[in-house]
């Protein structure tokens, strides 16, 4: 699966999606986690709120999960209607604390939300 993280230092996940200037992007499996890449969605000049949020739903597009410290409801629906799950997270949790938790799920008793990314991940190398 391919996680996206919104963060301002590559370290906790501490950025609100609509605020976030890039996104860290990790490949992870119940065994693994590798960084892929940092996800550039610095773009301020867009004034509508709809098309800022279709713009930093654009930069995600590859994930599979999206973790933040906070979503909107409307970019919450449009985030789910992209195939990108949304998670909010504590407002300072690590990255690689968040990993850990979420292969724990994996190798335990994945919730069916998990299960069902899984099943769908965008991510076809591991598939």
């Amino acid at each position: 699966m391919l996680i996206a993280f919104a963060s301002t230092d590559g370290v906790f996940v501490n950025q609100h999606f609509g605020w976030s200037k890039s996104f860290e992007l990790y490949r992870i499996t119940s065994e693994s986690a590798e960084y892929v890449k940092t996800l550039d969605s610095s773009e301020d000049a867009i004034a509508d709120e709809h098309e800022k949020l279709a713009y930093k739903i654009s930069t995600i597009q590859e994930a599979d999960i999206l973790y933040c410290s906070a979503i909107g409801p409307t970019a919450s629906k449009m985030v789910l209607a992209s195939k990108i799950y949304p998670v909010r997270s504590g407002e300072n949790d690590r990255i690689d604390e968040t990993i850990v938790k979420l292969q724990e799920l994996l190798l335990g008793n994945p919730p069916p939300w998990l299960l069902r990314i899984v099943h769908t991940s965008k991510d076809k190398e591991l598939l």
